[in-house]
């Protein structure tokens, strides 16, 4: 009679891991949200102050420098091989070992990066020159680059330790303190561009400075959950450390895998150098694609990178693969209304969140045209990353490192094409192409790996969604055909008819799932029962 307990247990497990999964991916989601908003303030100030010009142009430059860097150190690999390898030391070690596993990456990444930062504040001036060919005519243009680009590498710093308190807080289920951290980020920057660029000669400087203080933000407050876990890293010099061997063998394949979008853009930003304003409307336009895809794609990634990672530890690879099916199924539930709705309303969208002071309306038709080339791969954006999540739970860094590498030079081949055709806009295109196409391969390649990874469920679910976008998509058309998006002023009525325009077709789309009985949905419903249940029974007690 006992045979028969463990599949259910192992389905209360599945259950468990499932709810655990949702439950994070919300708090990472509410925060990430706060975080989006804020950041759609700041960049509507700099739109605002500095609109396209070279100014601006110099800036987006030189911020793709240590962004791109941002996410090989920090964000991307770092996080990705820590994690898997952090947790199983959790799991299956003492918490002592652990904390030295913390603090001998903590001292060996410290290292690292500001090593990487002195010889980039000296290296500047020749990166700037590689990376801005379109800069070289204009010698003040290239100077002020230049300048940007030194004041903001001691960023790479900060957030390469605030990505590395995050992947401890994130392995011990903590994920408040590391989803909040961003919105310092933001609040800082923007103090700065208000408060601070009136006072210099230069304006935007208190854009680089506002950058740097805001990593410092960052990554310090994070501190105070790393020291009430037990887990408050100190110097510990032992880079020969078993564990910091394997993050670091996991970490180098993985600086191309996890990173294939930043270098892609990057790819872009560099192209985009030759075209008056380009490198501002490529920054925009995936401005506008982060919101949903860091709000749930990054955040159901992130939430369950350490449920995947303790799965393949214990060796559970039913519940592996239950659990990446469920994240693609989320995913697409998410993404795909996200996809159509900045497709239909890409216009409006930016005509009302930048179209103001030295921005244009130019410069308005042609960010939401790079928009449109970006958002037709949002769905490709965000599946990568639930798919490279898998493999880096299997400790594989090597096949995401190896389709990234056909990713970049086929986005590579596709920039140079799609630029003759499409101008600053062929470059946003050819970087959705190229996600695209590395998705599809680490699918096929996972599938393999895996076997039964529940594709028919997943099918299923995408068919469900394509059939509830389509009222939703009405709604979206009709609202971006009105004659008022071509008219200026009225910014009231036209935020009342966009937002209650989404509100609609948000609406009839969570109907439309009411009425398939969408397994999704009622997983997001359950949730938020259970939440407001606890919230009762809370007051209750009072």
């Amino acid at each position: 009679m006992s045979e028969p307990a463990a599949p259910v247990e192992s389905s209360r497990s599945a259950v468990d891991e499932t709810h655990s999964v949702v439950k994070a991916a919300g708090l990472i989601g509410i925060a990430t949200f706060s975080s989006r908003i804020l950041g759609f303030v700041r960049d509507m100030v700099l739109a605002r102050l500095f609109g396209a010009t070279p100014a601006a142009d110099a800036f987006f430059v030189a911020y793709r420098v240590p962004n791109l860097l941002r996410e090989l150190f920090a964000e991307g690999s770092m996080s990705a091989a820590f994690i898997p390898v952090f947790t199983e030391y959790h799991t299956l070690k003492t918490k002592r070992d652990a904390w030295e596993l913390a603090s001998a990456t903590f001292t060996t990444l410290l290292t690292l990066v500001t090593a990487v930062t002195v010889v980039g504040i000296l290296a500047a001036p020749g990166i700037v020159w590689l990376l801005a060919p379109g800069f070289r005519e204009s010698v003040d243009k290239l100077a002020l680059t230049t300048l940007l680009t030194q004041l903001m590498f001691p960023y790479l710093i900060f957030i390469s330790l605030a990505a590395l308190a995050m992947g401890i807080l994130n392995s011990l289920r903590d994920f408040a303190a590391p989803a909040f951290s961003p919105v310092f980020f933001n609040i800082f920057t923007i103090a700065c561009m208000l408060f601070l660029s009136p006072w210099l000669s230069e304006p935007i400087l208190a854009v680089a400075i506002g950058i740097v203080v805001g990593g410092v933000a960052q990554f310090a407050m994070q501190l105070p959950g790393l020291k009430r876990r037990g887990m408050l890293f100190g110097l510990q010099f032992n880079a020969g450390h078993p564990g910091v061997k394997r993050i670091g063998l996991l970490m180098v394949p993985s600086l191309l895998g996890l990173s294939v979008t930043q270098i892609n853009i990057t790819v872009s930003t560099i192209l985009a150098s030759y075209f008056p304003g380009g490198p501002t409307y490529l920054f925009y336009g995936m401005r506008l694609i982060q919101f949903p895809l860091g709000i749930f794609g990054v955040a159901l990634a992130t939430a369950i990178l350490p449920t995947l990672s303790a799965q393949a530890a214990r060796g559970a690879l039913d519940e592996l693969r239950t659990t990446i099916g469920f994240g693609l199924r989320m995913i697409f539930f998410i993404i795909l209304p996200a996809m159509a709705g900045l497709i239909l309303l890409r216009y409006p969208i930016v005509h009302l969140v930048f179209e103001h002071g030295s921005f244009t309306k130019a410069d308005t038709l042609a960010t939401a045209t790079a928009l449109l080339c970006y958002a037709v791969g949002l769905w490709a954006f965000a599946g990568v990353r639930i798919i490279v999540s898998a493999f880096y739970s299997l400790q594989d860094t090597r096949t995401p490192a190896v389709t990234a590498g056909i990713a970049v030079v086929a986005n590579i081949a596709l920039s140079l094409w799609l630029m003759t055709i499409l101008d600053a806009a062929g470059l946003a295109l050819a970087t959705a192409l190229a996600s695209m196409l590395n998705g599809s391969i680490l699918v096929a390649v996972l599938h393999r790996r895996l076997g039964r990874v529940e594709w028919s469920s997943i099918g299923r679910s995408a068919c469900r969604v394509l059939g509830a976008c389509v009222p939703m998509a009405l709604i979206c058309f009709w609202v971006a055909g009105a004659s008022m998006w071509t008219e200026s002023g009225n910014w009231l009525v036209k935020s009342a008819a966009l937002f209650g325009g989404i509100g609609l077709s948000i609406t009839m789309y969570l109907g439309v799932h009411i009425l398939l009985g969408s397994e999704e949905l009622d997983v997001v419903m359950g949730m938020v029962k259970r939440k407001l249940g606890r919230v009762a029974s809370k007051f209750g007690a009072k």
